[in-house]
């Protein structure tokens, strides 16, 4: 018996044809069984004979190779220790990731101390924080996973308490608030709840400009595959966007396209300093739901200008920027809006995505078939089932991979599947 059996060894670079019975290690700095099919991945062909359905088909963004088009939205967790992730982001992330999404976006991630939501906000502002974030990069890998960081500045809406203490209260500076530190493009704060922002100068947006573009080049050291710049949910370059907030003058400030200003020129300067195969992801108001404000027409110009500047995924949501917005919401009620954008950037290559109570996985196939979108973003449903990729996937009646470590409890067999090559179109009419 021993005669057949391989060294104890966790080298990743055995020859596995030599040793099929090994349970070979990921290539990484642990050791983690190696998934040789990424959780997530369709079963080719189905064992039930049945087509696969769109939301399980491999798409291409940018450089990357994504085995499903469900995507996890960004989640604040509100548990960073002064930027950096903890045990909280690994495991509760892990779960997710280890279960097979197509891509995950890290929660927003602040380019400076002042620019945090609250004082528990995920951070890129100092190289402190990169190791932290590559403990989880690295993991994601070790799964054959794919995961992004969210870039943002919160703007007016910044030293607020975190809502899981709550919801409608100002951090100040007894419980790690910075309320002298608040920037934005007027003075009105955001509601009677927050802190009174100071009006940027144009010092103060080349600070921002620069901030945006160090934090970016440290998500590269910190592993990521993937990087959203936030726009949208009322922070401070949404806030630029919309006539409804942007006082300044020329050149931000006036005109569309000089309220459009500030985001073109971070995407132009980031997309100079990531490398060419790597997706830069832009999320975007699609209204703010307030007369005078951000409208679809706003958000299908904004969207064709991203596009012809090299961004590969246009995250449409909606809201955030008033408190007085008036919402009409139900499921999925944003998908007039990425339905809109998607059409100003057909021929451009860029994708789009829908984002905002998608609950099934027929609803999520039926607004990729409808024309709505490319990918769908969900949140809150994977914090509820982490599992949700094989939820959905049973749902539809498919069979999906999972982790072989879940896997073999439900039957799953290590070389049953394939990896899908994008080119095998056949494979999913």
């Amino acid at each position: 018996m021993a005669d057949h059996l391989c060294p104890s060894t966790h080298a990743a670079d055995i020859d596995q044809q030599k040793c099929p019975l090994k349970n070979y290690g990921a290539g990484v700095s642990f050791y983690t069984p190696m998934q040789s099919i990424p959780a997530g991945t369709t079963t080719v062909p189905q064992p039930s004979g049945n087509s696969i359905p769109k939301l399980f088909h491999p798409i291409k963004l940018r450089g990357i190779e994504l085995q499903n088009r469900i995507v996890v939205s960004p989640m604040c967790q509100y548990s960073a220790d002064n930027g950096k992730h903890t045990v909280w982001h690994l495991t509760h992330l892990g779960g997710i990731i280890q279960r097979g999404p197509g891509l995950t976006i890290i929660e927003s991630t602040a380019i400076t101390e002042e620019g945090r939501i609250t004082p528990e906000d995920s951070g890129l502002w100092e190289d402190s924080q990169i190791e932290p974030l590559k403990r989880l990069t690295d993991f994601a890998h070790s799964q054959g996973q794919r995961v992004g960081v969210q870039l943002n500045h919160a703007g007016r809406k910044a030293s607020t308490v975190a809502p899981g203490i709550d919801r409608k209260a100002a951090a100040p500076a007894g419980a790690g608030g910075w309320p002298d530190k608040i920037f934005s493009v007027s003075d009105v704060p955001y509601d009677e709840h927050t802190h009174l922002p100071q009006i940027l100068t144009l010092d103060g947006i080349a600070v921002i400009k620069k901030a945006f573009v160090a934090a970016a080049q440290r998500s590269l050291a910190a592993g990521f595959d993937a990087i959203e710049i936030h726009a949208a949910h009322g922070y401070l370059l949404h806030a630029f966007l919309s006539p409804a907030t942007n006082t300044l003058l020329a050149p931000y400030g006036g005109s569309s396209e000089n309220r459009m200003r500030l985001l073109l020129e971070i995407v132009e300067e980031t997309r100079a300093v990531i490398p060419s195969a790597m997706p830069l992801l832009v999320r975007i108001p699609g209204s703010d739901w307030v007369e005078g404000g951000f409208t679809v027409d706003d958000a299908a110009l904004l969207g064709a200008e991203l596009a012809q500047r090299g961004v590969d995924l246009i995250d449409v949501s909606t809201g955030g920027l008033m408190s007085t917005q008036k919402i009409i919401s139900g499921p999925g009620y944003q998908a007039p809006f990425s339905r809109a954008v998607k059409k100003a950037v057909e021929g451009t290559g860029a994708l789009v995505s829908v984002v905002g109570l998608i609950t099934s996985a027929a609803q999520a196939e039926e607004l990729l078939q409808n024309g709505s979108a490319d990918l769908v973003f969900v949140g809150r449903p994977f914090q509820k089932n982490p599992g949700l990729v094989w939820q959905w996937a049973e749902e539809l009646g498919l069979e999906v991979r999972v982790a072989n470590q879940i896997g073999w409890g439900y039957g799953q067999h290590a070389g049953r599947g394939i990896k899908v090559d994008l080119g095998k179109d056949a494979l999913f009419n």
